[in-house]
Parts: C-alpha cells; sequence; structure tokens
C-alpha cells in the first residue's frame, strides 16, 4: 500500500464514519422526524455507485470505505423506516 491509497483509507474512513454519531443518537431516542429518508436513500445509492467504480478501477480505499460505509447508510436507512412508525 502506497501514501496516496493511506491518503484515501483516512479520507474514506472520516467520511465513513461520519454518519456513526446519527446512527447512535437515533438508536438512543428512537427519534427521527427531523431526518431525511430521501437523503439518506440517495446518499446510500451514491455509495453503491462508488463500490461498483471502485471495483471497476480495482481501487482497494474506495472498496474497503465505501463498502462499510455502505452497512453504516443502510442500519440509518433501517432506522428511519422503522421508527417513522412510531
Amino acid at each position: 500500500m502506497n501514501f496516496i491509497d493511506i491518503i484515501g483509507l483516512f479520507a474514506g474512513t472520516c467520511v465513513t464514519i461520519s454518519v456513526i454519531p446519527q446512527i447512535i443518537k437515533v438508536w438512543k431516542t428512537k427519534k427521527v422526524k427531523e431526518i431525511s429518508l430521501k437523503t439518506f436513500s440517495i446518499l446510500t445509492f451514491g455509495i453503491l455507485v462508488w463500490i461498483i467504480y471502485g471495483i471497476l478501477k480495482n481501487d482497494l480505499p474506495i472498496i474497503i470505505t465505501n463498502s462499510v460505509s455502505l452497512c453504516l447508510n443502510l442500519i440509518m436507512v433501517y432506522f428511519i423506516i422503522y421508527y417513522e412508525k412510531e
């Protein structure tokens, strides 16, 4: 792994973990009224496209960070849908 890959992993990690505080807050409060399902749905789709792009370019930092990000954002989408009913 070269220096450019390390920078890519660091940047991707920062973006990936940015959703964790929101997930924790929703998990604790069960409140999603002010969170947009459309925004997280579009973001999640975009992340999926980034993974495809990373696979096509054989770019491991893009694949790894966006795969983790996809999982986290899918959790957030699930929470929005599940807690919206309450």
